[in-house]
């Protein structure tokens, strides 16, 4: 079925009828044709591929309230609606050459000027949410301008994401990619990702309780430009991870490059960051961590439920630039273990901003609910009464190239940092720090 480009009047009765049609007849393909497509919130069926044509435009109206009808199960900040929502359903499909431009824009409220980031509203719809769904294909398409997290798989098997590219403000904060939630057997191929927040994000979330695990996912042949991290696990982390691999990618004008973020209970064993390309700089302190090349970090930010231990981590053939450190701390009863690095040839440079001579724990406990005299936003940056953001730790002696303190079972074979000749201010003379 076929819909043509209607004027600036809303579609979405017409599009979500398709949708039905098709999926009472058993399944079939939505064509959206080329033009615009203005929307509200859309449910996508079982047996229902959604196709947008080379030149078609979804662009779905910039009013929280349109998508009321939305609602999806797993809060996201004060997120609880989706632009395309999905539940329970099989054999699912977004494919093609067209667009979804999303309203971001209409989203910034204002700016924070002393920590480099826009300020958004608290209520913002994510463009696509699926829910415990099977057989899930994203194929082609490009989504622009999400006003808060974009592409959200959760509890979801069998999930194929090729040739997908996401293009959001650089600027406002949770506009993460693709956030992949508790699923199982993901293949993520070809993806291009430039975003102010994570870029590809592997997370097991808690609503009520434990989603799941995330288990069998295969990152590979993805470029990505972040803000924060560009590809992650964590940090929501109350479930497992374990058989995840990322490889063959390559990192552009990031903040963090490749990160671990153990907070929540769920324990992280058996992942591989192997051949990928970084460029790594600072930025300023509203985004967690500074020039980072590599990150795992634990820390019990709920005193009720410890954060879980992470091991058998591997990064090999690893290259690049990166303007802060190596970072494996642990501030947790749970340990960091097991992880080797080999073939890891870096370049560490001086940044223009100085934020890299830090390490960042966040988020912390104090990050989930600020206390009465700390300044700042939840989840994002908090300023204690002396004016400093928590979280941010001087490094002892200065920065170093690689620091991980009390990490047993780390092999280091042909890691290999090239520092400045003449060492800036706030560096470290050592280029390890280990214990």
């Amino acid at each position: 079925m076929s819909l043509v480009a209607g004027s600036s009047a809303l579609q979405t009765a017409e599009i979500q009828a398709a949708i039905d049609t098709a999926a009472a007849a058993g399944g079939g393909r939505v064509v959206l044709g080329d033009g615009e497509h203005a929307t509200g919130g859309l449910v996508l069926r079982s047996g229902v591929e959604l196709h947008l044509a080379e030149g078609a435009i979804l662009r779905p109206v910039a009013d929280y309230d349109a998508y009321a009808d939305n609602v999806v199960t797993v809060i996201a900040e004060s997120s609880n609606r989706a632009i395309i929502r999905a539940k329970d359903a099989s054999r699912i499909a977004i494919t093609g050459k067209g667009r979804i431009v999303a309203p971001g824009q209409a989203y910034i409220i204002g700016e924070d000027e002393s920590v480099g980031t826009y300020t958004p509203a608290q209520y913002r719809p994510r463009v696509l949410v699926f829910e415990n769904c099977t057989d899930v294909r994203l194929d082609g398409i490009a989504v622009e301008d999400s006003p808060m997290w974009t592409l959200h798989l959760v509890a979801c098997t069998n999930v194929s994401v090729t040739h997908v590219r996401v293009t959001n403000n650089e600027r406002l904060p949770n506009t993460d990619g693709l956030v992949i939630d508790s699923c199982s057997n993901v293949l993520i191929e070809n993806v291009r990702i430039a975003t102010a927040d994570d870029g590809v994000c592997l997370k097991t979330s808690l609503q009520g309780e434990t989603i799941g695990v995330c288990r069998n996912v295969t990152v590979r042949h993805c470029e990505v430009a972040s803000q924060s991290c560009a590809l992650k696990l964590g940090t929501e982390s109350f479930g497992d991870f374990e058989d995840i691999v990322f490889e063959d990618c390559q990192v552009l004008r990031s903040n963090r490059g490749l990160g671990i973020f153990s907070r929540d209970g769920g324990k992280v064993h058996n992942v591989r960051f192997s051949r990928i390309v970084l460029d790594c700089h600072e930025t300023a302190d509203g985004f967690w961590g500074s020039g980072e090349a590599l990150t795992i970090t634990l820390d019990d930010r709920r005193a009720s439920r410890p954060a879980g231990a992470v091991s058998g981590i591997v990064f090999e053939d690893i290259s690049g630039s990166m303007e802060g450190a190596i970072n494996l701390v642990s501030t947790g009863k749970a340990a960091i273990s097991d992880v080797r690095m080999a073939r890891v040839h870096l370049i560490q440079k001086p940044g223009k901003l100085g934020t890299g001579r830090t390490y960042d724990m966040r988020p912390t406990s104090a990050d989930l609910a600020p206390a009465a005299h700390m300044a700042g936003r939840a989840n994002a940056w908090v300023r204690g009464e002396d004016g400093a953001i928590v979280g941010l730790v001087p490094y002892p002696g200065g920065m170093p190239g690689l620091y991980a303190p009390a990490i047993a079972g780390l092999a280091l074979d042909d890691v290999a940092i090239s520092r400045p000749e003449k060492l800036p201010e706030g560096w470290n003379v050592a280029v390890a720090v280990t214990s």
